[in-house]
């Protein structure tokens, strides 16, 4: 089902041509930025995995994984949600120490994912991790984490403001407001929780909410967290203000992972204390894989944000519903 909205007066400011090499610009720039402001370095990572080790990510906990049989390896395969587990288990085998990390190019299919302007079936980001130390495990180091990528996306828009001055509009803002998921909660009472991220953002224009994964108040989450990769005290969004469609855009999905306290905490109030059982989940309850932090930056997303483009198709490849298509060709907007 599409949601797709194009902004009335809209007009991309890059054609197809020049907006090809905008990408390319940005996602060389940005990933040099950001293996330099967190020390990480580049690995290769997996497109599929094998669902018995537990690696693969549930999200919501609703979404299907895409699966398909090998039968050379004798097993059935899940093309990944993302790789929050398997970076962690890559750390402990490639034997990183504190300070260090890694980050990768993330392909995945989310064959339930809803088609609108910032959604799409097909995934692409830079996923990162790096390994702590206990004393580490603080909202500072969280807080310090997020200012280094703000900074990274900001000074990417800078360079590309200068290959393409025609891009023009208002630079993002370097300062981070940052705001529990509760104290959100409680300053827009009445709100759904994507209402009041619009809300804020439209004040403070890039913000950070916190604490992202256990219930509220009102009973509810602000959103949706498997609980066994962030811990959810220590984990949140990290939101810019996009003009062209006047709303919050998230760009980053990062915290710091569960250690084996919150970890079994968080698989209890979850009610998936089967999942114990599963050699990541044994691995970690037993102290054996490193303290982490890390998390998820979107490519298309990134590209969208810097290039002031109204919908994701704009930036990627991938397959839409003809009602989408529909509204983009009439408002003259060009899909890859």
């Amino acid at each position: 089902m599409s949601s797709t909205h194009i902004p009335r007066g809209y007009q991309p400011t890059l054609n197809l041509y020049s907006t090809q090499h905008a990408i390319s610009l940005i996602k060389r720039v940005f990933q040099d930025d950001l293996s330099a402001a967190l020390n990480l370095k580049r690995v290769s990572a997996p497109l599929f995995v094998d669902p018995s080790t537990g690696l693969n990510d549930d999200l919501n906990g609703v979404e299907r994984p895409v699966t398909f049989d090998i039968p050379a390896a004798g097993i059935d395969a899940a093309v990944v949600h993302s790789l929050a587990k398997w970076k962690r288990m890559a750390l402990w085998r490639y034997d990183f120490h504190p300070g260090k990390g890694i980050y990768t190019d993330m392909n995945a299919i989310r064959r339930d994912e809803e088609l609108d302007n910032l959604h799409s079936v097909y995934v692409d980001q830079w996923d990162w991790e790096k390994v702590i130390t206990r004393e580490l495990r603080n909202e500072h180091t969280l807080r310090e984490a997020v200012r280094a990528i703000v900074n990274a996306v900001c000074d990417a828009q800078l360079t590309v403001r200068g290959r393409f001055p025609s891009i023009g509009g208002e630079l993002l803002e370097r300062n981070v407001f940052f705001i529990t998921s509760q104290e959100l909660e409680d300053l827009y009472p009445d709100n759904t929780p994507k209402e009041r991220e619009n809300l804020i953002v439209r004040e403070k224009k890039t913000v950070f909410i916190e604490k992202i994964g256990g219930k509220l108040r009102s009973g509810k989450p602000h959103d949706g967290r498997a609980p066994d990769y962030d811990d959810w005290d220590l984990n949140g969004d990290i939101l810019f203000y996009h003009a062209p469609l006047d709303m919050a855009m998230e760009i980053s999905s990062m915290g710091i992972r569960v250690d084996a306290e919150s970890l079994s905490r968080q698989l209890r109030i979850a009610g998936c204390e089967e999942r114990r059982n599963l050699p990541f989940h044994r691995m970690l309850l037993a102290n054996e894989l490193p303290l982490t932090m890390g998390g998820g930056i979107g490519q298309s997303r990134l590209c969208m944000l810097l290039l002031g483009k109204a919908h994701i198709g704009e930036v990627q490849s991938s397959i839409w519903d003809q009602a989408t298509l529909r509204a983009c060709e009439e408002a003259h907007i060009q899909l890859l």
